[in-house]
């Protein structure tokens, strides 16, 4: 069995799109993937970055604290949760938000879909489970290096940014993909592989 640790921001498309791409796999091959969040606004904050991304970060926060506390206190819901609210925030349209306390919405209706207690989502507004998600952050920069996005994916001892993927492989093609990745992981002097995208994360319902 191929252990994987999947890090993840549900914010991100690209994320998403690589996620659908493991939850393939997971079908296909013999894995065991543990979710774990990270988040974009641990990762810009201070940054100086535009006024209009950085309020994007703002609203980010709120869903990675809930994934936080989750995550430490019902591990076995975090797999079901990342789905429900990605497929909320991407084929379901309800991402991009701006500001602190944009996605409560989102967050409350994710909860009550997974048969979560709603009080998780207090978390989201405040900086109780701050120091969980700065840690679980921490796993994955630890893992990769501080010079990348999401998703991180660990394949054994290795990490990598990515792959970063615009569409989903199904099936074979998907294990095919993941064999590759494994491939490459067992080269210690492998590091990146790298072009320009010439098209954004082509969504789609699950």
């Amino acid at each position: 069995m191929q252990n994987v640790t999947f890090y993840f921001d549900v914010s991100c498309p690209f994320c998403w799109q690589t996620s659908r791409w493991m939850k393939e796999v997971e079908q296909v091959r013999d894995v065991a993937v543990d979710w774990v969040p990270m988040s974009l606004a641990v990762l810009n904050d201070g940054r100086d970055l535009p006024a209009d991304y950085m309020k994007m970060m703002e609203a980010n926060w709120g869903p990675a604290r809930v994934f936080a506390k989750v995550k430490a206190e019902a591990p076995e819901k975090i797999d079901e949760l990342y789905t429900v609210m990605g497929e909320m925030v991407h084929p379901g349209g309800e991402g991009g938000k701006q500001g602190y306390g944009a996605y409560d919405e989102v967050i409350a209706a994710a909860l009550e879909k997974v048969g979560l207690p709603a009080n998780y989502a207090e978390v989201a507004n405040t900086e109780d489970a701050d120091d969980l998600l700065r840690g679980f952050h921490a796993r994955a920069m630890e893992a990769v290096g501080d010079d990348v996005g999401t998703p991180v994916v660990q394949l054994g001892d290795t990490a990598f940014f990515g792959p970063v993927i615009t569409r989903v492989p199904r099936g074979e093609e998907a294990g095919e993909l993941f064999d590759a990745s494994v491939k490459l992981a067992s080269f210690p002097y492998f590091f990146e592989l790298k072009r320009s995208r010439t098209e954004g994360p082509q969504v789609q319902e699950s």
